[in-house]
């Protein structure tokens, strides 16, 4: 029988515990450093009070700043239940008091624990899925810095020579990139001309070097005006356009990475299998599930956590009435939706369905949202059974007789 309850308020570099007993009383409130060592004394303690009997250990946080705690605490065989921190959020109104601490946060942890019985349990990922997160999350950072640095050099560059920002997708032209660190204003393009700009960027291997240099000098020729503070602007492109440049060539060595590194895991042969799977999403997959379902029980319970489960909204005589959940797994979601939307290129059975929800009066969105739940039943099914999708034989259409 369980005895004891500790709820941990976990942070980078404190945690805070608290422990209680069947009835609620509290027998533990301590704030411990995130170290190895205080992290032992605190496992230790609390099992000197439970006295031989089970302890259930929660936290609000399931990577990150516990990971360390996470690790010892499985390592030494406790259970720990997961409880989001928006859960916490919303439970703490019902506790007497109104202010916030993290004692209060951790023994709000503790009860709810102790009361519910629908709480996730908390399993370390697997080796190689712990690496595909911390390598997804990167890759993610650098994208989004990417991003802005494409869109403020695209708002910079108008302030001095519009017709060179309307000339090049500078999300997809390397070349123009390249040209931006050397050939960027009107009169300099102009100088230089279009065979020795085409030169310099053949000669750094830059393709298309051709058209890009054509197009430039074409900008160029369509302004004459120097708009005030060219020389400030043109400084502030050239160090954006050498970002971005970074930026793709960090991303492509993490893709790189990742398409190495989850080939090593188990499940990434019935992964790529299934229509819209990459590397990268399916390191994306095994990075925020932890390369094991059967944690999450059931296929409903797996698109509950995704949100591709609706929740019902119903009272007195209205019935039926659902709706798109608000706590969900994003990352998940995105995974499913993003599969679901390159699936529809290659995968006629992905495209048929997607037509059907269409033809039924279905938005995009909701049809989107129909077909990633359609295709994870579909890849549960997969992973449960260790197999790789197989499209279904189309059938020859029969002659009247």
């Amino acid at each position: 029988m369980v005895q004891l309850w500790a709820g941990i308020d976990a942070g980078k570099a404190h945690h805070h515990c608290v422990v209680i007993d069947a009835d609620g009383n509290r027998l533990l409130s301590q704030r411990v450093p995130n170290d190895e060592p205080a992290l032992f004394q605190l496992l230790a303690g609390v099992l000197e009070l439970a006295d031989g009997d089970e302890v259930v250990w929660a936290t609000d946080l399931n990577h990150g700043g516990p990971a360390l705690l996470i690790a010892l605490l499985v390592g030494h065989g406790q259970n720990i239940l997961y409880i989001p921190g928006r859960t916490v959020h919303h439970a703490s109104k019902i506790y007497r008091g109104e202010g916030k601490t993290d004692a209060k946060d951790a023994a709000v942890i503790a009860d709810q624990a102790r009361m519910r019985t629908d709480l996730q349990p908390l399993r370390a990922g697997d080796e190689i899925s712990t690496g595909l997160r911390l390598l997804t999350a990167r890759r993610a950072d650098k994208a989004a810095d990417r991003v802005r640095a494409i869109n403020r050099l695209q708002a910079q560059l108008p302030e001095y020579f519009p017709a060179l920002e309307r000339a090049f997708d500078y999300s997809r032209s390397k070349a123009a990139l390249l040209s931006l660190t050397k050939h960027r204003t009107p009169d300099g393009i102009r100088r230089a001309g279009e065979a020795r700009i085409h030169a310099w960027l053949k000669k750094n291997g830059a393709r298309s070097s051709a058209a890009v240099a054509a197009a430039a000098v074409e900008a160029a020729k369509s302004q004459h005006t120097t708009v005030p503070a060219q020389h400030v602007g043109e400084g502030i492109v050239a160090a954006l356009a050498r970002e971005i440049l970074i930026l793709n060539e960090e991303l492509a060595k993490l893709d790189a990475l990742i398409r190495d590194k989850v080939t090593e895991h188990q499940h990434t042969q019935v992964l790529l299998s299934m229509p819209g799977f990459g590397p990268v999403l399916a390191a994306e997959f095994l990075g925020a599930t932890g390369g094991d379902l059967t944690v999450f029980q059931s296929a409903d319970r797996f698109a509950g956590v995704v949100g591709l489960a609706p929740a019902p909204r119903d009272s007195g005589k209205i019935s039926g009435n659902h709706h798109r959940p608000r706590r969900y797994d994003r990352r998940l979601l995105r995974v499913f939706y993003l599969s679901g939307l390159s699936a529809l290129k290659s995968c006629p059975a992905s495209r048929g369905y997607y037509d059907r929800k269409r033809i039924e009066g279905k938005s995009h969105i909701q049809a989107m949202l129909s077909l990633a739940r359609r295709r994870l039943n579909v890849l549960w099914a997969m992973l449960r059974d260790g197999t790789t999708y197989s499209p279904a034989p189309t059938q020859e259409p029969r002659l009247a007789s």
